[in-house]
């Protein structure tokens, strides 16, 4: 489809946005301002004391899982923990030609999630002093970062993304805006070595100035240099062996090919229904994505990782700290306080039962996931997806809310609670799991960044 006959539709998807990857950056029950905020660092809301939940409410979790897929959803998947009981649920199809079902186990491209590893990884530099918070980017990397950017960018900057950095995304598929099928089919192989999508970001202009909030997925590309500087390491391989073997993780990894070798269901991007029918990516070289972006998980993985994060397993006390100092992920109205904030690899989200919840979010072409838990790990939810940007856009190029996302919510919501949740209202309906209009900017539910998501 050629997208310069929608002008006016596709007047708001602007380049970042449209690249599907994206971290869905905020299960907030309401639209969070596009604007971000300014980062001084600051500490979490301290979380609301901690209720205990005697048992999991199956049945209304298998109900709230079937309302998803019955909204229009393809297929879903959700692992919930309270305390000591688990529940694994699974709703639709993965294949939709062969009507093959999703299962609960499938692996599944998780997107920015990756992001919470990767800073695990930095952060274990940290603690090692091999890497100070706190130093500009240029002490590292002062050939792959130079000048002003490289001096007055800290490693903290880029893993609460107040860098003021460009994102690489929308520059790795030129045409998008134009013929997404096309741009997404023509990049299905291609393979990126990571300093050209840095050299791509750098060259990018922000749409927010250094020191305030805004999501770009080349700040973790040049993470992932990081690491191979200080650790002589290549960074999947460093990640994979002291974080995801340290966690004990069986079944996440960073693919070495464009397949995952293990059960998983097919990927459908629609873009805003400018892909029609939805077209099939989970046959994808993720190199584009990097230790930004590329992991394949599950979704009991997903619980385990930051179940392990959050109590301390993974991070010495003073690193996890750190992780969970956060700044602002957009500018709130006066009086209001934000509802998301945006730590290292990590952020917070408070809930419509006015709890936060730590975690994150990801999204590539086809694939959406969101892992939410309490602080001390006790409530957690991990959701995957396998239909991307379903909502179609209004006049003015935005997302729509589609009812998938308030059955959306409620699952997820529910799952917290470990029981039934009221039916979403007309606040809690706002669009979910979609992409950012802009490679930066949080939006409701889900404020995907083209890894962003």
């Amino acid at each position: 489809m050629d997208l310069s006959q929608r002008p006016a539709r596709t007047k708001g998807l602007r380049l970042a946005a449209v690249a599907s990857s994206a971290v869905l950056l905020s299960l907030a029950a309401g639209t969070l301002p596009a604007q971000a905020a300014p980062a001084a660092p600051a500490s979490a809301p301290a979380a609301v004391a901690e209720r205990h939940v005697p048992r999991l409410d199956r049945e209304a979790l298998r109900a709230s899982l079937d309302a998803v897929h019955e909204a229009g959803m393809y297929g879903t998947y959700s692992a919930v923990r309270d305390g000591s009981a688990h529940w694994h649920g699974a709703a639709g199809v993965a294949d939709t030609d062969t009507r093959r079902p999703v299962r609960p186990g499938f692996q599944h491209r998780v997107g920015s999630i990756t992001k919470s590893f990767t800073a695990v990884a930095v952060l274990q530099q940290v603690h090692t002093g091999r890497v100070d918070l706190d130093a500009p980017v240029a002490r590292y990397l002062p050939d792959l970062v130079p000048g002003e950017q490289g001096r007055a960018t800290t490693v903290r900057m880029l893993l609460n993304h107040t860098s003021g950095l460009g994102d690489h995304i929308a520059g790795a598929f030129p045409g998008i805006l134009q013929d997404p099928g096309k741009a997404l089919d023509t990049g299905r192989f291609r393979h990126w070595a990571p300093e050209d999508l840095i050299r791509i970001g750098l060259a990018t202009p922000s749409p927010v100035p250094r020191g305030t909030y805004g999501y770009s997925n080349t700040n973790y590309l040049i993470l992932g240099e990081l690491l191979r500087e200080v650790t002589g390491e290549d960074p999947e391989r460093y990640i994979t062996r002291h974080v995801i073997r340290k966690a004990g993780l069986r079944h996440t990894y960073f693919p070495r090919t464009a397949r995952l070798t293990g059960p998983h269901s097919r990927m459908y991007e629609s873009m805003y229904g400018m892909i029609d029918p939805a077209r099939d990516y989970s046959v994808y070289d993720m190199s584009w994505a990097g230790v930004a972006g590329n992991l394949v998980s599950t979704m009991d993985d997903l619980n385990s990782f930051y179940r392990q994060l959050l109590t301390g397993r993974l991070l010495g006390p003073a690193e996890l700290r750190e992780m969970k100092t956060t700044v602002p992920a957009y500018e709130a109205p006066p009086g209001e306080e934000a509802v998301m904030r945006y730590g290292l690899g990590i952020y917070t989200t408070r809930m419509s039962d006015g709890r936060w919840y730590w975690g994150h979010d990801g999204a590539v072409f086809g694939a959406g996931t969101m892992a939410l838990s309490s602080e001390d790990g006790r409530h957690q939810v991990a959701i995957g997806l396998n239909l991307m940007k379903y909502q179609r856009l209004d006049d003015n190029g935005l997302p729509q809310p589609h009812a998938v996302d308030a059955a959306l919510i409620r699952h997820v919501e529910g799952a917290l609670a470990g029981g039934p949740r009221p039916a979403a209202s007309a606040r809690t309906a706002a669009p979910a799991l979609t992409l950012l209009p802009t490679a930066a900017e949080p939006r409701p539910l889900a404020a995907a960044d083209p890894l962003k998501r």
